[in-house]
């Protein structure tokens, strides 16, 4: 750093900087100079009471979104019918974007997470569906000397409400539904040692509104969008740095969330095929430090393409699988990622 208390500007200019104030710091004390130089901005936040701030809930499910009767559908149970089933998901990637830049990483490899996820659906009424799930998720890089870890992710809840069915220039049915969901991790892992964490360990509450236009044939077209809050996330560290600031806390603001989908397929007889493209943006946070680990308050964008196909056995009539897959097609600092599901679902009427 310049002398004087300057600190040089990306173009050549300068400014100058009082760190008097925390010279005495006992975060500072342990930081070396490289650091020091490299920081645009010092954060040290005054602490809120913490109560005030983790009223918000998780919402978005953080594995695959392929599952019948997902949030993000337009897809309803019937009045007093419980749907539960198990879904595996494997994922891998052997290049990402840091930023906007596409790479591979010696140190990684091919990164691979693989989940089990327990799903659940009950229809309340013909008009009200509660879904929840649960999974079970474990990474594995294949070169270099990072673990990979494994553990129980977020317990997630949505409640799927239709509030408006109707016909619609007389070639079908056009439906709206609106969705609250909620959840939040349900074991202590770690979210600051991605990209082999498990998830990012952030409760989160979102709203969606979901269109549905159901043909008189077989097929339908779908629309979704929301937005979801995250609340802040804490760190076994007592500082850290990212997009041109040291922050010294434990504690991380999450930025937001907006996702959007569209799909369309068909249903006929015991089969159900939608095929959907899905975009999601992140309202704030960095990007990936070159040559560093991604942060869980990284901006995380990307433009996916999923298909799935549900099909109801015949015997024992109650039974359905499905087979699912998903390709990243764009992103920013998340991996370009092909993903396949396979799960089984069993019907109870009561």
């Amino acid at each position: 750093m310049p002398s004087g208390g300057q600190k040089r500007r990306p173009d050549g200019s300068s400014r100058t900087q009082s760190l008097s104030g925390f010279a005495q710091h006992p975060i500072l004390a342990r930081l070396d100079s490289a650091t020091l130089n490299e920081c645009e901005t010092i954060v040290i936040p005054i602490r809120a009471p913490l109560h005030l701030v983790r009223a918000l809930l998780f919402a978005v499910f953080a594995t695959s979104t392929l599952s019948a009767q997902a949030p993000d559908d337009g897809v309803l149970m019937a009045r007093k019918t419980l749907n539960m089933g198990v879904v595996y998901g494997h994922e891998s990637w052997s290049e990402y974007w840091e930023g906007t830049l596409k790479r591979s990483n010696d140190n990684i490899g091919t990164l691979t997470t693989q989940s089990v996820s327990l799903v659940g659906h009950y229809g309340v009424t013909d008009r009200l569906t509660l879904v929840g799930m649960l999974p079970y998720v474990w990474t594995r890089a294949s070169e270099g000397t990072l673990h990979g870890l494994r553990g129980v992710q977020d317990l997630s809840v949505a409640a799927k409400y239709q509030v408006l069915s109707t016909p619609l220039t007389g070639a079908g049915t056009l439906s709206a539904i609106i969705v609250g969901a909620a959840g939040v991790p349900a074991s202590d892992y770690t979210p600051d040692f991605l990209p082999l964490s498990i998830g990012l360990g952030s409760r989160r509450a979102s709203t969606r509104l979901t269109l549905r236009f159901q043909g008189h044939g077989d097929w339908f077209l779908d629309g979704t969008a929301a937005r979801t809050w995250r609340n802040q996330v804490k760190l076994d560290r007592v500082a850290y740095y990212t997009d041109g600031e040291l922050y010294l806390t434990d504690r991380v603001a999450m930025p937001g969330l907006f996702d959007w989908k569209v799909s369309t397929g068909f249903r006929k007889k015991r089969f159900y095929v939608p095929v959907s493209i899905v975009q999601q943006r992140t309202l704030g946070g960095g990007d990936i430090r070159r040559q560093d680990m991604p942060f869980v308050s990284n901006r995380m964008n990307y433009t996916k393409a999923e298909a799935m196909v549900m099909y109801g056995l015949s015997i024992p009539t109650d039974l359905a699988l499905q087979l699912g897959a998903s390709r990243t097609l764009s992103g920013r600092n998340v991996g370009e990622a092909t993903m396949i599901t396979f799960g089984a679902f069993h019907t109870f009427r009561f």
